[in-house]
């Protein structure tokens, strides 16, 4: 997958069909006091070295023509590397007219998807800068003080940004932007199920796009783990030898513990794992601990010495654990709540907030 051109904040600054005419797209641009013979090109936004066409001007005019395979986003310099501005085009016949000194306000015509990329900017730029201004504020001696309201402000832009998504997409299923959309928003939130359920409003072949892969790709990878998804069952050896099924625990609260005797933080967190555990063993709820440790003597030891009587499994492949890399576990300690259905309720429950959850759960009483 290549890198994705993305930052929140477009400053300068598709509808409904796309042109998929074969002779390709053609761009005249009219931008007057551009140096004569000065050069024009387009290079794909996404691989800046994929220069998609080139031109020189010729009394303030230059026409640049090739063919893409699909309406995406593209950077377009004209007269030398500094000057440069966004489009969004397939296919089409576009004009490009204004002047060289004023090159983020130039009038681009003849592009649906264009015009849907401008539409995204004049909605969204404002809530994005609002959102910069809040977190220099918040980072800033003078917002130490006010931490709280900053917070609260910057969820409510937040919570717009997503209710301005939604109608966003609802009318424009069938725009190559809308997926573009969808990863620069998808910033801002982890629900990866929300993600999801967006992405399959988007007409069938505008999911098979560029932007469209990559969403479907972060999204199958953020369901791994993530609350609400169901638990990837898995089998390793305990202490003894004897393997150990996460589903045969089907029917209890298990907390899946990612730790190791080697990880500090993990030593350090397992008192609050005792606690819970002595607390809420008898409601329900046990823990499981796979271990990414390399030696089955430190390993056994630590479990002795931090008095960890729950389940324990490992296959002593340190990082490349086999569970671990199937949850795409990449530091410790982690965990994961699971309830008797499989389901993920929780997940990186430390000390208080592990107690919390259980309390919410199972009760206190």
């Amino acid at each position: 997958m290549k890198k994705l051109f993305l930052i929140l904040l477009f400053v300068p600054f598709f509808t409904w069909a796309q042109n998929k005419d074969a002779a390709g797209f053609a761009i005249t641009g009219n931008i007057k006091g551009l140096p004569e013979k000065s050069s024009v090109y387009m290079v794909d936004a996404n691989n800046p070295s994929d220069t998609i066409a080139r031109s020189t001007v010729k009394a303030g005019i230059f026409h640049l023509m090739g063919h893409i395979a699909e309406p995406n986003l593209f950077e377009l310099s004209v007269g030398n590397p500094k000057q440069k501005t966004m489009l969004f085009i397939g296919n089409d016949k576009v004009k490009i007219e204004g002047a060289a000194g004023d090159i983020k306000n130039l009038k681009i015509t003849g592009s649906p998807s264009n015009q849907d990329f401008i539409e995204f900017q004049k909605i969204f730029n404002p809530y994005f800068a609002k959102l910069n201004s809040l977190g220099q504020l918040a980072n800033s001696p003078a917002g130490a003080a006010k931490r709280d309201s900053i917070s609260k402000a910057y969820a409510a832009v937040v919570a717009t940004i997503q209710m301005e998504l939604e109608q966003f997409i609802q009318f424009k299923k069938s725009s190559y932007v809308s997926p573009f959309v969808l990863v620069v928003v998808s910033q801002l939130s982890d629900d990866v199920l929300l993600l999801e359920k967006r992405y399959k409003m988007l007409d069938p072949e505008v999911q098979k796009g560029f932007y469209g892969k990559y969403l479907k790709e972060q999204i199958d990878n953020g369901k791994i783990g993530a609350i609400g998804t169901d638990a990837i069952d898995f089998t390793q050896m305990d202490t003894t030898g004897n393997p150990v099924t996460l589903s045969s625990f089907k029917g209890k609260y298990v907390l899946v513990d990612f730790w190791a005797s080697w990880c500090k933080p993990c030593r350090m967190e397992n008192p609050n794992v005792v606690a819970a555990y002595d607390k809420f063993k008898n409601k329900n709820f046990t823990i499981l601990g796979v271990s990414l440790d390399r030696a089955r003597e430190p390993w056994t030891r630590a479990i002795r010495d931090d008095n960890l009587s729950w389940s324990q499994v490992s296959d002593l492949k340190f990082w490349n654990n086999e569970v671990a890399l199937k949850y795409k576990i990449q530091q410790i300690p982690q965990n994961l709540l699971i309830d008797p259905n499989g389901k993920i309720v929780g997940r990186n429950l430390r000390g208080a907030d592990l107690e919390a959850k259980l309390c919410e759960l199972l009760g206190c009483n």
